[in-house]
C-alpha cells in the first residue's frame, strides 16, 4: 500500500490546481518582485471570494495585468480599466480592478525607496520566515502582530485592499510565514527553505 501523503487539511479533497499550489507554492519564500506584486494582486482580488476561485483566474490575471509587472500596469488608463472590467477572466470589479492599477504606483514608490519591494517587506519578520509549529488547521490564526504592522504601513503608502487578514495570507503564501501544520508533509522542507540565504 502507497503511504498517504498528509496535507494540510485546506488542501484536502480539492482540485488539483489548489493541490499544487499546496504543495509547491504556499509557504514557499518569495523574493522577487514580481511575484510578490502577483499575490499582493491574487489576495486582494480574493477578497470576499474564495481562494479556488482565484486560482482559476490566475492565468486571466496573468494575460490582463501584464503578466503581473508593476511598472506596466502603474501605466494603466482608464480607459484600459473599463475594458478590463469586461472581461471575464478576471474578477470585474471596479475597486479591485482600478486598486491593482494605484497599488501598482504605490509598489515602484516603494522599490524606489527601498531599492526592491521585497527588501521593504521581508523587514517586517526580520528578514526570515516566521516558523510556526501548529498542529491543526484550526490554530492557524487570520492574522498577527506582523500582519497588524506590515497593513498598517501598506495603507499609509496608499496600497489597498491590504487588511491585516489579507496581508496575513499573503505572508502564508509568500513564505514569510510557515503555517504548514507540523503534520503536513510541506512543514519540514518549508522550515529548511526558510534556513537559506535569499539568492
Amino acid at each position: 500500500m502507497p503511504k498517504t501523503i498528509k496535507r494540510c487539511k485546506w488542501a484536502e479533497g480539492t482540485s488539483l490546481d489548489y493541490i499544487a499550489y499546496h504543495d509547491r507554492e504556499w509557504g514557499v519564500p518569495v523574493y522577487d518582485d514580481r511575484v510578490q506584486f502577483e499575490f499582493l494582486t491574487l489576495e486582494g482580488a480574493q477578497a470576499g471570494l474564495s481562494w479556488s476561485t482565484i486560482l482559476n483566474k490566475r492565468e486571466g490575471y496573468r494575460e490582463a495585468f501584464a503578466d503581473f509587472d508593476p511598472q506596466k500596469v502603474a501605466r494603466f488608463t482608464p480607459k484600459r480599466i473599463e475594458k478590463l472590467l469586461t472581461n471575464p477572466a478576471i474578477v470585474r470589479n471596479r475597486l479591485k480592478v482600478a486598486s491593482t492599477v494605484s497599488n501598482a504606483k504605490a509598489f515602484l514608490a516603494v522599490q524606489k525607496e527601498f531599492g526592491t519591494f521585497s527588501d521593504y517587506i521581508w523587514g517586517f519578520v526580520g528578514g526570515k520566515p516566521v516558523q510556526n509549529r501548529f498542529r491543526k488547521d484550526s490554530d492557524v490564526p487570520a492574522t498577527s502582530p506582523e500582519s497588524d504592522a506590515l497593513s498598517k504601513d501598506l495603507k499609509k503608502r496608499g496600497f489597498r485592499f491590504v487588511g491585516s487578514t489579507i496581508i496575513y495570507a499573503h505572508m502564508q503564501a509568500t513564505g514569510m510565514v510557515n503555517d504548514h501544520v507540523t503534520g503536513c508533509f510541506r512543514h519540514k522542507p518549508c522550515v529548511a527553505l526558510g534556513t537559506r540565504k535569499k539568492t
